[in-house]
């Protein structure tokens, strides 16, 4: 696994380490110290600037997502039960045709996520040889040779080296921290989708095996943390907490200005421009439905204004 991702892995000890020097330039101790702490936020901070164009395309497919609810609902409704190949198949069409009317994908809300795992994992390997390298039983990555190795490996947040392990540990001061920080990566991923599916859904969209689906991972998601957080180094922890907390944000700021139609967001944003306006002497109308399209073969001629008051 190192092998593959070695490239990742000089990318991250770069990034760390060209933070470090910033951070040491600022005035924070050179060594061993909280400058290797805030290295791992600012990796954070330079990959979600990176990925700030992915998220856009995340929101936008989710929002597609959420939109095309009641009319995939109508679609397997009226398939339902039909499993001969031909029905199969106009399923299989009308929901993609249903896709591209609203131009989502399922692996598209997912794509941010997906490309952030590499990352991840080169951190967690990184983090895991960090001993070795500085032993010098294993070859330095990038900038990081056996003394910036060792300097990273005796950093600590609260007494917990970046490198410690819940399980790898009998010091319960460690333990402790290492627990408030699995706690917090948990309670934060579980706040950042809650966010995410219950303030930008429209009603149509929260109901289904869709919106089931996406309850229960609700759930999981901080349950599997909770439970694999025990097998991640202290570094690791603060990365994914970070990213969490910078997701939050970068949700709260797109759901406030972008709200989905239909949503909770968008209804509290509809109030705040009544409350701004009405402040302002201003009253805003409420957008009326578009007119119904009238039947074929009764167009409305078009009448004279004059002929209109003689009737």
């Amino acid at each position: 696994m190192d092998t593959i991702l070695y490239p990742i892995q000089w990318v991250v000890a770069w990034i760390m380490y060209g933070s470090h020097q910033l951070f040491t330039a600022l005035g924070f101790q050179n060594g061993p110290g909280f400058a290797w702490v805030l290295s791992i936020v600012a990796l954070v901070i330079v990959m979600r600037i990176v990925l700030i164009p992915l998220f856009f395309k995340q929101i936008k497919a989710s929002r597609g997502m959420q939109m095309m609810q009641p009319e995939l609902q109508a679609i397997q409704k009226k398939y339902k039960g039909k499993t001969d190949p031909s029905s199969r198949e106009a399923l299989g069409r009308e929901t993609m045709e249903l896709y591209r009317k609203h131009g989502t994908n399922p692996m598209a809300s997912c794509l941010p996520i997906l490309l952030q795992s590499p990352i991840f994992f080169a951190l967690f390997r990184l983090l895991y040889n960090l001993g070795n390298i500085a032993e010098g039983t294993k070859p330095a990555i990038g900038p990081i040779d056996q003394g910036v190795a060792a300097d990273i490996e005796n950093s600590d947040l609260f007494g917990a080296q970046l490198s410690d392990v819940f399980m790898q540990t009998d010091d319960w001061s460690v333990r402790l921290v290492i627990l408030a920080l699995i706690i917090a990566m948990s309670a934060t991923t579980f706040f950042t989708q809650r966010q995410l599916t219950m303030k930008n859904m429209p009603k149509a969209a929260l109901e289904g095996p869709m919106a089931n689906m996406q309850k229960m991972m609700l759930y999981v998601l901080p349950l599997i943390f909770l439970i694999s957080g025990v097998n991640f180094p202290v570094g690791v922890l603060i990365y994914w907490t970070t990213t969490n907390l910078w997701s939050m944000g970068q949700q709260f700021y797109t759901i406030k200005r972008m709200p989905a139609p239909g949503s909770e967001a968008e209804r509290l944003l509809q109030e705040r421009k009544a409350a701004k306006a009405a402040k302002k002497g201003l009253v805003i109308e409420e957008e009326k439905a578009p007119e119904a399209p009238q039947p074929r073969g009764q167009r409305q001629q078009p009448v004279r204004k004059n002929r209109k008051k003689k009737k």
